[in-house]
């Protein structure tokens, strides 16, 4: 019965994670929303940059603005925008792994149209620090 309390402190250590100033960590879903919503929402590529390698980050400066990376990096320009997770690959123990898949569904306008479309992303936990490391290929658009 001593294995027990032991298992349910670390537990409770685990879910209160926080990193070297203090600042809570962010989950996958957490950086996953936080660079759409920079691109989509806030058009902001200096904000996104904070959620990506740097390899993605290189490519980002190439195209310097939001609208650009929509187009050559996601492969997705739409406006008026809604984002939210579709899908990830991780559960109650996702301390104990290094890879993610998050698939985040977007919904907005694309030309004029309503659309509905999701983009896979797969992300690299460096330290306490999830990063996204790799855009996927689409595999199909749903139209809305």
């Amino acid at each position: 019965m001593k294995i027990l309390p032991a298992l349910l402190l670390i537990i409770l250590t685990a879910c209160g994670q926080s990193n070297e100033l203090g600042q809570p960590q962010l989950t996958p879903e957490q950086v996953s929303l936080g660079f759409f919503e920079a691109i989509y929402i806030s058009r902001d590529v200096e904000k996104a940059k904070k959620f990506v390698s740097t390899d993605i980050q290189d490519i980002m400066d190439h195209y310097h603005i939001a609208s650009a990376v929509q187009r050559h990096v996601l492969g997705l320009s739409m406006k008026k925008v809604t984002i939210s997770i579709d899908e990830i690959d991780i559960d109650f123990f996702r301390k104990f792994t290094d890879d993610v898949t998050v698939i985040v569904k977007i919904q907005g306008l694309k030309g004029g149209n309503d659309w509905i479309d999701d983009r896979t992303i797969r992300l690299h936990k460096k330290g306490n620090t999830w990063l996204i490391i790799e855009i996927l290929p689409e595999k199909g658009r749903i139209e809305g």
